[in-house]
């Protein structure tokens, strides 16, 4: 498989001390992104040296099969196993194969932009932080896939977070995947691998409880591939949600209103069907009062749908409401849900 030939750096950028860095890639059943998402970090056409490090999951699809190709193909891709699959812990198995003081995570469903890990390295220097980041620039293929990207890309659908519908560079409490320094992820033990969801925002809260700086530039973006059904996204989003309670759980003084709307809406919408139902039989005026609030939620995230879908396509326009709805009442479900003994199993951070 081939992969394009990184273009060449300018004369005066080659003259420069560029630091060397480690690309660190999770990868379970890709198959369908993979080879993009090399390309992607392989045509940066960085003026330092630059490995990326694939850590491999156990794939039902063609994915071992493509990284072994790619790593055949260019001298700076590895791969490297991780048994279990979950994403914490393929992070943990590159961040050990890797060799530099400078790391750059990637997923294996995303495209960095052009000249990313040129900017990010550059920003860590002019900023002093110890991880920057951009943003998710999710883009679909399918009409559904268009869908889910602008509900990622909506305040409607994700709140305010700048990762996710942008806004000025500068201090953040969080980052979309990250460039980190090497000594700083040594320092906190890595990846916590008890956290199947939510690894970054948790690393990043220990990274600032450290007295280190995280850094949004919007300048910084990966293209994001949405789920491709209504099951994979409802699937995506109650992990979110459950796994964003355990990071409460376990770290005190976390919560803010952004993570506690869902589910104040869910219980609100179920507790107005229950009455609205009940006032069935017991009359007109207790069913009003009662479907009241799961009317009035629908009619407002139709008309914002509407709204934050105009100029697109009918097809993406006729399934915005649904998919905010299923994004909203997954991830509020998963947080109603979260067992508590997750929490328990979190609460000492490891160490290497």
């Amino acid at each position: 498989m081939n992969v394009s030939e990184p273009s060449p750096a300018p004369v005066e950028e080659r003259e420069t001390a560029w630091p060397a860095v480690s690309v660190i890639m999770p990868v379970l059943d890709e198959e369908r992104h993979l080879a993009f998402a090399v390309n992607g970090v392989l045509a940066q056409g960085y003026p330092g040296d630059l490995e990326l490090i694939l850590a491999i999951g156990p794939s039902s699809d063609r994915t071992q099969e493509i990284a072994d190709e790619l790593a055949a193909a260019d001298p700076r891709v590895r791969s490297v196993p991780n048994p279990t699959g979950r994403t914490p812990a393929a992070l943990n198995a590159a961040l050990a194969h890797a060799k530099h003081d400078i790391v750059v995570r990637v997923d294996g469903h995303g495209e960095l932009a052009p000249d990313y890990i040129r900017t990010a390295v550059r920003l860590l220097g002019e900023t002093g932080a110890a991880n920057v980041g951009g943003i998710m620039r999710a883009e679909g293929v399918t009409v559904f896939e268009q869908t889910v990207a602008r509900a990622m890309t909506s305040k409607l659908g994700v709140g305010n977070a700048r990762f996710h519908t942008g806004g000025e560079g500068g201090p953040s409490d969080t980052v979309y995947l990250g460039v980190f320094r090497r000594d700083v992820l040594d320092e906190l033990g890595g990846y916590d691998e008890h956290f199947t969801r939510a690894q970054d925002w948790e690393l990043n809260h220990r990274i600032r409880e450290s007295g280190r700086l995280i850094w949004f530039d919007p300048g910084l973006s990966v293209t994001y591939r949405p789920r491709p059904t209504f099951r994979a996204l409802a699937k995506q989003y109650k992990e979110y949600g459950r796994w964003r309670r355990v990071v409460m759980r376990t770290h005190a003084g976390t919560a803010n209103l952004r993570y506690l709307a869902p589910p104040g809406a869910l219980l609100a919408v179920a507790a107005g069907t229950v009455v609205g139902l009940a006032g069935v039989t017991g009359g007109p005026a207790i069913a009003a009062l009662g479907f009241v609030i799961p009317v009035g939620y629908f009619g407002a995230l139709t008309a914002g749908a509407l709204y934050e879908s105009r100029g697109l396509p009918a097809g993406v326009r006729a399934r915005l409401p649904l998919v905010l709805a299923t994004m909203h009442g997954s991830w509020a479900f998963g947080f109603l849900t979260s067992p508590s003994r997750l929490a328990k199993a979190t609460g000492k951070t490891p160490k290497k």
